[in-house]
């Protein structure tokens, strides 16, 4: 059987997780660019990142976060998703919240942190619940777009008995010029899933977490059915 990744995944990996009898293809669907900004002061303010790129861009335009939790000003950081915390954690800094989704940091956010005011640095396809569900709390929230995402639009001419999809942003990229007719889907995380669902009837399975391990863990329960 063949299974198509929408993103590049390291093959000594892919290997280990399913094994020598799948064949697996990788293809990049989408591209990230940082967008270079004068960093600016943080003070007073709690940090959002919602994804990798994110955080990857946040120090690159070389801001400084004040950890310190003794310090008046310091910087509470909340991120979605441990590879997120795993790339803050590369660049010396802890999380003070980790939520799997944007959707369950909102609520948290309303239900606990009323008070503070957040920045959120993310790309300019990020999607708008914090933004549009933070304000209406009356919390002080702005997004600091700090890194491009482009849709590759590719088109794939092989046939495959699954793909497998890592963000909205990949979805569409994908569906503009390829059809998900006739294969089974698997998606990381419910946010991925719900963009799936505008293109097709299909059956998504969806990891639990927004984690590598999680999907490949999923894949290796289904592969059965595929076959």
């Amino acid at each position: 059987m063949k299974i198509l990744f929408t993103k590049n995944i390291d093959p000594s990996i892919i290997s280990k997780e399913l094994g020598e009898d799948i064949l697996v293809d990788c293809v990049e669907v989408i591209k990230t660019n940082p967008i270079m900004i004068s960093p600016f002061d943080l003070k007073n303010y709690s940090l959002i990142f919602t994804s990798v790129n994110g955080v990857i861009s946040f120090f690159k335009n070389r801001f400084k976060p004040n950890e310190d939790f003794t310090a008046k000003n310091y910087n509470k950081i909340y991120c979605v998703g441990e590879k997120t915390k795993r790339e803050l954690r590369k660049h010396g800094f802890g999380t003070f919240k980790v939520l799997k989704n944007a959707e369950t940091l909102s609520r948290f956010i309303i239900g606990k942190c009323q008070h503070e005011q957040f920045l959120h640095f993310c790309g300019n396809l990020a999607i708008n619940v914090l933004d549009n569900e933070l304000p209406l709390q009356n919390i002080k929230y702005k997004k600091v777009t700090i890194y491009n995402t482009e849709e590759i639009n590719p088109v794939i001419t092989e046939k495959y008995h699954a793909a497998v999809f890592f963000s909205p942003s990949g979805v569409r990229s994908f569906a503009k010029r390829n059809s998900l007719e006739g294969m089974t889907l698997f998606s990381i995380g419910e946010t991925t899933s719900g963009e799936l669902r505008n293109y097709t009837q299909e059956e998504i399975f969806t990891s639990e977490e927004n984690t590598l391990s999680s999907i490949f863990a999923l894949i290796r329960k289904e592969i059965g059915s595929i076959i």
